[in-house]
């Protein structure tokens, strides 16, 4: 965090750490500048005066976190949405500017709720912080992208903290660190109680960060779940259909091939394809392509797992489906994505503009049994679903394994793909179960239950990642409570700042 930088005028060098922030994750992955981004918008915020000078700072943190973190929206809307680019610019635009709103939020209640005092202060801004992210991934379905906590995947020591708090413990922590270097760093006062007092100021903030670094470090080494039953070999497929061709109905034929192909060439006792692999729904598969389906997951003494629609072309599931030694089963997605997967009320008009088929899906049940598969219990999810920690815990303790079925063809070659991978990094850690995914462009990847990247395919490749996984059992604290204990304690501290304004 350069000094420079904080001379600027306020809303101008929030804008610049919030776009720099970005580096802190995937695929730069430098998680300390995570640490020094909250470190600089804290001294910005402390010379907020008001509630609007807060909310300024923290809504231009938030266009430049958003504006460079999430500018893959723009390759959504325009190449593969078919909006005119200038359309897609301002509907991009009004997008991260929504976003922005919960960092402004976040700086407007410090500055409302501050009293003078760094412990006060450092709890309050993290309290804030934390509430905010929380807000912004549950507010209209949610939007829990770029959370603070998924920049300190491994191997930022405070990944330790994930299986007890979840990805908002994470943000919380990392706001207070820093807080902590900030207060490190600030110029005394003059007369600030002499060469003893600036000694005590500085004493304070550097143990605390040392102890929450420390910490991370200690909770890192201990393992929250155990392999469960024998190794399974697992053959994840990356076809790389390009998203412009992949619908197209003279196409299917060729998506057929390619899967049937990667198949063949890389049996294993667990199959899986990525969403919507194959391009039709299930009832329209001919029954030969069903049938060499079955006979290859036979031929493995195994099953397989693919990505498909289920419905009848008016109400239609964005499904998996498996076949095989087990008996079918289905998962269908739950939780579906404004504008890509569901028309919000009041915005067909904009779906209209747009070229993305089948953008009105049909919601699964909230709560879906994991799939007994390979001798596994699979916790499927598809895409956008595991963005949703309390969500994929539904399906905990019982599952042993989490896979998830992305296309993120959709977003190009952009940091969506490294940024999803990274998300996926902490899943893992929250529920202490590996995470495999298997996805049409990438990143294709097998996360270990300890959150680290075990092997991952070159995006835009057409390949297959074959491995032995281990199924894991046990229950985190994360998958006990899920995200209640953060949002209560941060709430806490909220209203606390507010009773002491108060008084």
């Amino acid at each position: 965090m350069s000094p420079s930088v904080l001379r600027l005028q306020p809303p101008l060098a929030a804008a610049a750490l919030g776009a720099v922030a970005v580096l802190a994750f995937a695929p730069f992955g430098w998680f300390v500048l995570g640490w020094l981004a909250m470190a600089g918008l804290f001294a910005l915020l402390r010379r907020a005066r008001t509630a609007r000078q807060g909310g300024a700072i923290g809504f231009a943190f938030g266009c430049g976190w958003f504006g460079v973190g999430t500018s893959w929206v723009y390759v959504s809307l325009s190449v593969f949405g078919g909006l005119p680019p200038l359309l897609a610019g301002v509907a991009t635009a009004l997008f991260c500017a929504a976003l922005a709103l919960f960092p402004a939020l976040a700086g407007a209640l410090f500055a409302r709720l501050r009293r003078p005092g760094f412990v006060a202060e450092a709890a309050l801004f993290a309290a804030a912080w934390t509430l905010c992210e929380w807000l912004r991934g549950w507010l209209l379905t949610g939007f829990p992208w770029l959370s603070l906590g998924y920049s300190q995947a491994p191997p930022s020591p405070l990944a330790g903290y994930a299986p007890l708090l979840g990805v908002y413990g994470v943000s919380l922590v990392a706001v207070v660190l820093g807080a902590c270097i900030a207060e490190v760093f600030r110029r005394p006062a003059s007369g600030e109680g002499g060469g003893r007092g600036r000694l005590r100021r500085f004493a304070l903030p550097a143990l605390a960060a040392l102890a929450l670094l420390g910490g991370g470090g200690l909770l890192g080494g201990l393992r929250w779940s155990e392999p469960s039953g024998p190794p399974v070999k697992v053959a994840l497929l990356q076809g790389n259909v390009p998203q412009d061709l992949k619908w197209r109905p003279e196409k299917l034929a060729d998506s057929l091939a390619i899967y049937d192909a990667l198949m063949n060439a890389h049996p294993a006792t667990l199959t899986v394809l990525p969403e919507t692999a194959i391009p039709a729904f299930l009832g329209q598969l001919p029954p030969e392509y069903l049938e060499r389906l079955l006979t290859h997951a036979l031929m493995q003494r195994g099953d397989l797992l693919f990505g498909i629609a289920i419905g009848d072309g008016e109400r239609y599931a964005n499904a998996a489906a498996s076949i095989g030694v087990s008996p079918t089963q289905l998962y269908s997605k739950s939780h579906l994505v404004p504008f890509g997967e569901f028309v919000p009320p009041g915005f067909q008009w904009f779906l209209d503009l747009m070229r993305i088929p089948m953008s009105n899906f049909t919601p699964g049940p909230e709560r879906q049994a994991p799939l007994a598969i390979a001798g596994q219990q699979v916790a499927v999810n598809i895409c956008y679903e595991d963005v949703f920690g309390n969500e994929i815990i539904r399906a905990l303790p019982q599952a042993t394994l989490l896979v998830n079925l992305s296309n993120t063809a959709w977003f190009g070659d952009s940091l969506a793909q490294p940024q999803h991978l990274q998300i996926a990094q902490l899943r893992a850690l929250e529920t202490g179960r590996p995470m495999l995914r298997a996805t049409n462009t990438g990143m294709t990847a097998i996360v270990g239950a300890d959150g680290r990247v075990q092997a991952a395919l070159p995006p835009f490749t057409r390949d297959a990642l074959v491995a032995e996984v281990s199924g894991h059992a046990g229950t985190t604290p994360f998958v006990r409570w899920g995200n209640v204990p953060v949002v209560v304690v941060a709430l806490l501290l909220l209203l606390l700042a507010g009773a002491r304004r108060a008084n």
